[in-house]
């Protein structure tokens, strides 16, 4: 079986899964469409793809297996059930979607067409996540009772430039986007590694000082003052999980923008923005290097001028040694990569699922789990802290 794919959404984050995705060996053709035609027709150019489509709704009738969106953050949900209605298999980037509603929807088209559905969530694949995920599935940590990730990405560091790119004249009025309203780059992270998922939750959110338009209810379409928010996570399994979101933090997020920590009764690994140590009742262990990854291309690249500086780390970085490489398509091999050497196992899981018909790792009913916290943090924060339940919509099943 060769997919065919359609990008939707041709901006900052499109080109390098276009790209991954021509390349896979399991892809004949690659489509793409964008509300700004001048950057589908730039994009189709540039990687040689299988031409543009008008609209969202074109490339739904078009004969295109499956759909990529990537789409501005908050408009995820509607889309990937329209396109699932549609008969399309959909990578849709992060978050999920911004409800808890929009998430039943999702999962409820999955179940009844059959369709492969996966959130493209990077710390899944994080090299501190694979390596905590294997050490628990060991059983080194003993049982993990305490768990935190950390999205540390601050404004000045390229997000400004990311929203200006995106947003338009208007850009203010989305960069107030509410941090919990994008937890899977935390969550993601934690619950990547455990057998476990958040049942509720306590939030604090910040309210932002900066005073330059951003985060300010006056102008947010979000109604939205609150660049930091912390919260602390009960886990069905009796243990804790603390999240932080952060956009205005003293701290190198061009290093690294998501770091976790895992404590159990047996060991502990904790990260920095350039250490990692595994640690027991009796020595610590640097494991920085397992953990490392290395440039896959130069900042100078053409495919990245249209991200800021700040920003280009984040869309070049390889894989790390504790990344199982020789799963993955020989054609990827020299390939660019990104977000710590997440991107080509997203790209390749995608594929893997659509064409054998198997459920993907981030699957429905996982990126539930990684969303849906944030979203009820978000109304605890609004609550002044109050502590809310979270739903849950179970564990995937055995088949669709």
């Amino acid at each position: 079986m060769s997919v065919t794919i359609g990008i939707v959404g041709a901006g900052q984050f499109a080109g390098q899964f276009a790209k991954l995705f021509k390349l896979h060996p399991d892809v004949s053709a690659v489509t793409v469409t964008d509300v700004l035609p001048e950057r589908a027709a730039e994009l189709n150019e540039r990687l040689s793809l299988a031409g543009t489509v008008a609209d969202f709704d074109a490339m739904l009738a078009s004969d295109v297996d499956a759909v990529a969106i990537f789409t501005q953050r908050w408009t995820h949900g509607p889309l990937v059930v329209q396109a699932l209605r549609a008969g399309k298999h959909v990578y849709s980037a992060v978050p999920m979607a911004v409800s808890e509603e929009e998430i039943a929807h999702i999962i409820d088209a999955v179940r009844q067409t059959g369709l492969t559905y996966m959130m493209g969530e990077t710390s899944f694949y994080n090299p501190a996540t694979v390596y905590a995920r294997d050490k628990h599935a060991a059983g080194a940590f003993g049982r993990v009772f305490y768990a935190e990730g950390d999205y540390v990405h601050d404004m000045d560091l390229g997000f400004y430039e990311a929203y200006q790119y995106s947003g338009g004249e208007q850009w203010k009025s989305t960069a107030s986007y509410p941090p919990m309203l994008y937890p899977t780059h935390s969550v993601g992270g934690v619950l990547g590694a455990l057998d476990a998922h958040a049942v509720s939750v306590s939030c604090i959110g910040v309210k932002d000082q900066r005073g330059d338009g951003v985060f300010d209810k006056d102008v947010s379409q979000f109604d939205n003052d609150f660049s930091n928010a912390t919260a602390l996570f009960e886990l069905n399994d009796g243990g804790a999980m603390r999240i932080n979101e952060m956009r205005r933090v003293g701290y190198p997020s061009h290093i690294r923008e998501s770091r976790f920590r895992y404590f159990g009764t047996e060991a502990s690994l904790e990260q920095l923005a350039e250490v990692s140590v595994w640690q027991d009742k009796e020595s610590v262990t640097d494991i920085s290097a397992e953990l490392a990854t290395h440039a896959t291309m130069s900042a100078d690249d053409e495919s990245l001028a249209h991200v800021a500086p700040a920003l280009r780390d984040a869309f070049m970085s390889g894989h790390a040694p504790v990344h199982d490489v020789a799963r993955l398509p020989g054609e990827y091999a020299g390939a660019p990569n990104g977000h710590e050497g997440s991107h080509h196992f997203l790209a390749d899981d995608f594929v893997s699922a659509v064409k054998n018909g198997t459920l993907p790792p981030v699957n429905a009913w996982v990126a539930a789990r990684f969303t849906l916290p944030g979203i009820v943090a978000h109304e605890s924060a609004l609550r002044g802290g109050e502590r809310l339940p979270i739903n849950d919509f179970g564990a995937a099943p055995v088949e669709i």
